[in-house]
């Protein structure tokens, strides 16, 4: 009894997380503003799904970091004022420079770097942060998460070769709300 009682539990659990990432993620931006409302929130949510190597978990806080023009403003500040994540504290953080990145957990790339997102994915070659962008071909291109329009809804591809050498491991509940989910061979080289 306790063993069916226990998978009753889990499979419960597992369908009531996939039903709140379908929901969080499927609102439909009437505006400008209101899209980058809909991606600030996924990037708080995708700290949530996507599990770092342990040696990335001894900062006391959790930060998401912008590299390029700031499309959120303060919205992605809202997002996650107060939030934590396993205990850490949720941080909202500018950088200038990919260098600056090694101290983020996840690193938007803003639409105004696509003429050096290369250079950008480069110098994160491995490192163990989470890249997200709404670049058009950002997966293709050796990034792991990108943001795309579908039916005027926020939705998302994942890199699954990208995210796997840089030690990532994202939960089948953010797969399973992913509109692609594209693996490349492990030969495949990033973009030079």
């Amino acid at each position: 009894m306790g063993r069916r009682r226990l998978r009753h539990s889990v499979l419960v659990c597992s369908l009531t997380v996939a039903a709140c990432l379908s929901c969080a993620f499927s609102v439909r931006p009437q505006s400008r503003s209101d899209e980058y409302k809909v991606k600030a929130s996924y990037l708080y949510n995708f700290g949530k799904f996507v599990h770092w190597p342990p040696a990335t978990t001894k900062d006391p806080n959790f930060v998401i970091c912008i590299i390029g023009s700031d499309p959120f403003g303060r919205m992605l500040d809202a997002a996650v004022a107060g939030e934590k994540i396993n205990d850490r504290s949720l941080m909202a953080r500018r950088i200038a420079a990919p260098q600056e990145a090694s101290a983020c957990h996840i690193l938007f790339i803003s639409a105004s770097e696509a003429g050096r997102l290369a250079d950008i994915l480069n110098v994160l070659d491995r490192a163990s942060v989470l890249t997200v962008s709404d670049i058009p071909g950002f997966t293709a291109n050796g990034g792991m998460i990108q943001f795309v329009l579908q039916e005027n809804k926020v939705r998302f591809e994942v890199n699954m070769t990208a995210a796997e050498a840089a030690r990532l491991t994202f939960s089948s509940q953010l797969l399973k709300v992913a509109t692609n989910i594209r693996r490349e061979p492990r030969s495949a080289e990033k973009p030079q």
